[in-house]
């Protein structure tokens, strides 16, 4: 055994979805350092827009008047993610959303609202069209902090564009806020920045400590109960993204800068199991002249076409089901990248995508870049993207008389209500008739990678054979998914990462769930 230099009940490695476990443990009374790789508290959770979390029949959704049942939350959850994790696992998820907010809200600082979200398969049975089982945490002033005021990440503009942070936190930063608070309230909490964990301290197989290193300097931590890895998942690291054969770019992430892997690595040097190694959370990416093509949705109009000239997805439907037809497309060789966003000019030259992630900048960059083109006709616009222009003047006839029809007979959009959200409820299916012509360039994104370490339904890290390794918890991305290769609502990477954190604190007082 090597020599500590501090000793915890719990460390908690991220801040993210981590931080929920960071506070039950000091709620309930241990001693907890948390730490963060990075300079700034929240990773891939302060991006979020919303900052949802999918919880059905929670206490917010309840006074807000839903008559959603639990059955039928697990009735759309087991068919949308099947058999590929376990029962009891997605069991945990959709039934322990309920209590655990139920536990937050036991303390005045956590404020939550519902946002209507309908869930990504419409068709499935037990879906909510009317989105009752999405809420978002309230806004709350950055002054709120205490300690950590100016110490959460983002918004996404001010780190990649340069604006101001705002003084209100919103979304995900709200979320990782009001964590934040309530922590700065408790005096049994250490939180650390710059401070990654590079290694897992065992005894006999038991995990017993970490090896952080904070602000330069080696620190060996002994724990008391356990370790909490939630730092991510590794969608900035290369040279993983292609031993595990993970799609896309890391230029292209929206992951935070700290997911990089370094927990999956620790935890495979000590026995740890993995699954779903090749997966993310998938989107569509509008391409922006620094070269990066970050998620995009909320579009009001426009079709997708490829190298062809052709039409090939849903533009309408969940950002993660069209990135993965996306990647079905180009593994099949049917889709070289990028594709093109094609539109007209009823609303102008910008393209119709409302909610970009990353704010747009000046159209003459985009076309100086060769992502954006404009042209007078169908056919100049094919030879200005190099599509070929008979193609794309019929793929245009063609949509705009499904338009017309009111029925997407090729590709089903409009057929679900998530489709619908952003036409304010009208179908999605807007004519591409007012000259002059536009397309703008896409590619593939994600909002990290989802392949983890597997667990049991305590957050308990397992083994090859099914073993718990003492003393050793994961959530989060750094967790393999309760979803599996789904993506079954909005919310559903927060809400199973704040949940998980949070049984994994649970199991280490002892505490009945």
């Amino acid at each position: 055994m090597p020599d500590f230099d501090a000793d915890f009940d719990v460390v908690v490695a991220g801040s993210g979805g981590g931080i929920a476990g960071a506070y039950t443990a000091a709620r309930e009374g241990l001693s907890v350092l948390l730490v963060e790789a990075t300079d700034k508290f929240g990773g891939t959770t302060a991006y979020s827009g919303g900052g949802g979390t999918w919880y059905p029949c929670n206490p917010v959704l309840r006074r807000a008047g839903t008559d959603d049942t639990i059955a039928a939350a697990l009735d759309y959850f087991h068919a949308v993610v099947g058999d590929r994790t376990p029962r009891d696992l997605q069991d945990t998820y959709v039934r322990g959303g309920a209590p655990f907010i139920e536990y937050l809200e036991q303390d005045p600082g956590f404020e939550f609202m519902v946002l209507p979200w309908p869930d990504y398969y419409g068709s499935a049975p037990g879906a909510r069209d009317d989105g009752y089982r999405h809420i978002i945490p309230l806004p709350l002033p950055d002054s709120d902090l205490g300690r950590y005021a100016g110490q959460v990440r983002g918004p996404l503009d001010t780190e990649r564009l340069g604006t101001p942070a705002p003084d209100v936190l919103a979304g995900g930063r709200a979320l990782v806020g009001r964590f934040l608070a309530a922590l700065d309230k408790l005096p049994n909490v250490t939180c650390w920045r710059n401070a990654p964990l590079e290694e897992l301290i065992t005894d006999d197989g038991r995990v017993v400590g970490a090896m952080i290193v904070h602000d330069g300097t080696p620190v060996r931590i002994r724990t008391r109960r356990g370790v909490l890895l939630a730092s991510g998942g590794f969608e900035q690291n290369a040279d993983m993204r292609t031993a595990y054969g993970v799609p896309g770019s890391a230029n292209d992430t929206m992951g935070g800068p700290g997911s990089t892997g370094g927990a999956h690595r620790a935890a495979i040097a000590v026995g740890a199991d993995l699954d779903l190694m090749d997966q993310a959370w998938w989107s569509p990416g509008m391409t922006h002249p620094d070269g990066r093509s970050a998620f995009a949705l909320w579009f009001t109009g426009g079709i997708f076409v490829n190298q062809d000239g052709h039409r090939f997805v849903n533009e309408s439907a969940p950002y993660d089901r069209l990135g993965r037809e996306v990647i079905r497309q180009i593994d099949s060789g049917a889709t070289t990248p990028p594709f093109w966003m094609v539109y007209d000019d009823r609303a102008g030259d910008i393209p119709p995508v409302s909610a970009t992630n990353v704010s747009m900048v000046e159209a003459a960059q985009y076309r100086e870049a060769g992502l954006w083109h404009t042209a007078d006709t169908i056919e100049g616009l094919a030879e200005a993207i190099g599509v070929p222009p008979a193609e794309l003047k019929y793929t245009i006839e063609r949509f705009n008389t499904l338009a017309a029809a009111g029925v997407d007979e090729d590709f089903g959009r409009g057929g679900e209500a998530y489709d619908r959200v952003f036409t304010g409820g009208s179908s999605p299916l807007v004519p591409i008739d007012t000259p002059p012509y536009h397309a703008a360039a896409f590619g593939l994104s994600d909002l990290g990678t989802k392949g983890g370490l597997r667990t049991d339904t305590r957050a308990r890290v397992l083994t090859a054979d099914g073993t718990p390794i003492p003393g050793l918890y994961a959530a989060g991305n750094t967790m393999a998914a309760v979803s599996g290769t789904t993506y079954p609502g909005g919310g559903n990477p927060i809400g199973a990462s704040m949940l998980f954190s949070h049984l994994a604190a649970l199991d280490m007082t002892g505490s009945p769930r």
